[in-house]
Order: structure tokens, then C-alpha cells, then sequence
């Protein structure tokens, strides 16, 4: 069997993820896109996406002539696409081919999963399918991203927003947030902090891109808080407060929040309260059947808390995400 055929039939059957490389497309998020959806998961057991690249040309020239990409399928492989990533590209002010624009408005018509990263919102807007439509784009192109596309509702302090069937990256690293949060919604959170850990990138970063946002550099860098958040998270079921990681950092409160600001991207109480939700999720992944015993062991208090913050957090309720994620009961067949 040629290796060509291997990989068709080791992917047979999976949600297939589709990249298209343009002129100038910027090889980072192509290897963000590649290391999360295109890899072999030997740590899982199962493979997770059949993943392609493709090209409207042979031969491609990648962001400032670093290299040429060949040897990818060609535009057509867009077609099968069950969520297709859009060409992103540092030349925000150059038109799109309108091959690659038509193949991007045939995916959406036909009920695809659309994913830009960093200006790749740029494309899916030239292409018309962002109108009226949540959106995010790198912060430094916020401002031309509003003039040229009034009708999008562009949201640049996040670091990725998720609108459905159409989801968009704010800056270069963020498209493996947003990765995450796809394999996530896609697989549960057992499976998005499997795929994290051998990422070395935290499963969940809150926050959004005013940290990244030019400003001068402090006279000297913040001491880390990884041994905290090690501390912490072998304490999620413990009535941890604010006031706790602060006394563990041997900080104030006021500096705990500025230095989880500047490092993190996010307040104390946010972090732990995600934290806590990536566990909730994880017992029900695992096969805890009471709500109770899940918001108790993950720190969140009760069931009605859980509910309401994983309503929040995933849009569907804690029972849903065990129907979805959950072990199935025994004879119970769940539909792919």
C-alpha cells in the first residue's frame, strides 16, 4: 500500500480539515494549523482530523519569499472540506484571488466550517461570508480591518472568536488557542489538554490582545507564578480565593491581579474559575455521573453553579456535554 493510500485509509470516515496555502501566506499559523489538526495522536489511541493542504498553484512562495510550497492538492481539495482555513497573509491591502475567494464562498454555502487566523479574517471578509457576522483580527489592522468592512462586527481585544460556523484568530500565536478551542468543541476537553500537553501550551488561555498591545517594557521581567499555578491546581476542590494565591505568591492582592494581567492575560479569579471548568469537564469526560459530586470535586460548589458557568463557558448544558462527551451507557450506540 503507497503511503498516499495508507493515509487515506488511516483518516477514512474523520472531519476533514482543510488549509489553503495563497501567495504570501504566513508559514507560522500553517504549522499551527498543522500541528493541531494534521498530526498523528499516538498519545490518544485514534486519529483525530483527516488534513490536507492546498494550493490554487503548483508551486507557492510563502511570506516574503522564505520558501515555495509544493506538492499539495490543488484548489479542488477545498471542496470536500468539512471546516475549511482561509489563506492568511501579512499584505492585508492586496486583493485575494477570486479562486480562492469563490472556494471560500462554495464552503460556506454548502455548510462548512470556516477558520481564519490572524489577517485570514481578511479573507473570509473580501469573500462577503463575514457580513453582520462576529469577528477578530490582529490588533495593528484593527483599524483598517473596520474601514474597508464596516458591516463586520470586528471585536479586537479577544484572543479568537468563535461565531458558530465561522471562527477567526486575533494574532499569529492565538491560532492555537483557537485550534484548541476546536478540538475541544470538537473531541472535549480530555482530548484539547491531551493535545495541549504535548504542545507545551496551556489548554485554555483567558484574556484577549490589549496585554499585546505596544507599550514600554517593564525595568525588569515579573517573577514567574508557575509554581502557584502548580500549587493551585492540585487544589481545585479546596475553597481557594484570591486572597489564597496572593499569601502562596507572597504578593498582594493588587500585585497577584497586575502580574497575572501582564503574564496571563487574565484576573485570578477568571483563571481559576477556567481551571475549574476544564476539570468539571474532564470527570464528566470520565464518567462521573452526579452533578453534584462534579461541581464539589471541581471546586465550583454546587450543580446549579456548574450549570450556569458551563452554560456560559460551552453553551450547553453539563448533561448535554456528558451526552456528547461522556463514556456511552452500555448498548447505547452515539451517532458521529
Amino acid at each position: 500500500m503507497s503511503k498516499e493510500s495508507s493515509q487515506r485509509a488511516r483518516t477514512a470516515g474523520l472531519h476533514r480539515v482543510v488549509v489553503i496555502v495563497d501567495e504570501n501566506s504566513n508559514p507560522f499559523e500553517l504549522g499551527c494549523a498543522t500541528e493541531v489538526f494534521g498530526l498523528r495522536r499516538p498519545e490518544i489511541g485514534r486519529e483525530l482530523y483527516d488534513f490536507r493542504l492546498c494550493s490554487p498553484a503548483p508551486a507557492t512562495a510563502m511570506r516574503d519569499g522564505f520558501f515555495t510550497l509544493s506538492g499539495v492538492a490543488g484548489l479542488e481539495a477545498a471542496e470536500t472540506a468539512d471546516t475549511l482555513i482561509v489563506p492568511n497573509r501579512p499584505d492585508v491591502e492586496v486583493p485575494r484571488r477570486p479562486a480562492v475567494l469563490d472556494a471560500v464562498r462554495r464552503a460556506h454555502a454548502r455548510g462548512a466550517r470556516l477558520i481564519g487566523f490572524c489577517s485570514g479574517a481578511f479573507t473570509l471578509a473580501e469573500a462577503g461570508v463575514l457580513d453582520g457576522r462576529r469577528a477578530t483580527a490582529h490588533w495593528q489592522w484593527a483599524d483598517s480591518f473596520r474601514a474597508r468592512f464596516p458591516a463586520v462586527r470586528l471585536e479586537p481585544d479577544v484572543l479568537f472568536v468563535d461565531d458558530g460556523d465561522i471562527l477567526t484568530a486575533a494574532g499569529s500565536a492565538a491560532a492555537l488557542d483557537l485550534g484548541l478551542h476546536v478540538v475541544r468543541r470538537d473531541h472535549g476537553a480530555e482530548i484539547a489538554n491531551a493535545v495541549s500537553r504535548r504542545l507545551v501550551f496551556a489548554a485554555h488561555r483567558d484574556g484577549g490582545q490589549r496585554q499585546f498591545v505596544e507599550r514600554p517594557m517593564p525595568d525588569a521581567p515579573a517573577e514567574s507564578f508557575a509554581p502557584v499555578l502548580a500549587w493551585a491546581l492540585e487544589r481545585l476542590d479546596s475553597p481557594l480565593t484570591v486572597q489564597d494565591l496572593a499569601a502562596r505568591a507572597a504578593v498582594s492582592t493588587a500585585t497577584l491581579h497586575r502580574r497575572f494581567r501582564a503574564q496571563l492575560g487574565t484576573t485570578p479569579l477568571a483563571w481559576l474559575t477556567g481551571e475549574r471548568l476544564t476539570l468539571a469537564r474532564r470527570l464528566i469526560e470520565r464518567g462521573e455521573p452526579g452533578f453534584e459530586t462534579v461541581a464539589r470535586r471541581s471546586g465550583l460548589g454546587t450543580a446549579a453553579n456548574l450549570r450556569t458557568l458551563m452554560r456560559r463557558e460551552t453553551g450547553i448544558t453539563p448533561s448535554a456535554y456528558r451526552h456528547r462527551f461522556g463514556p456511552p451507557e452500555p448498548g447505547a450506540h452515539r451517532g458521529g
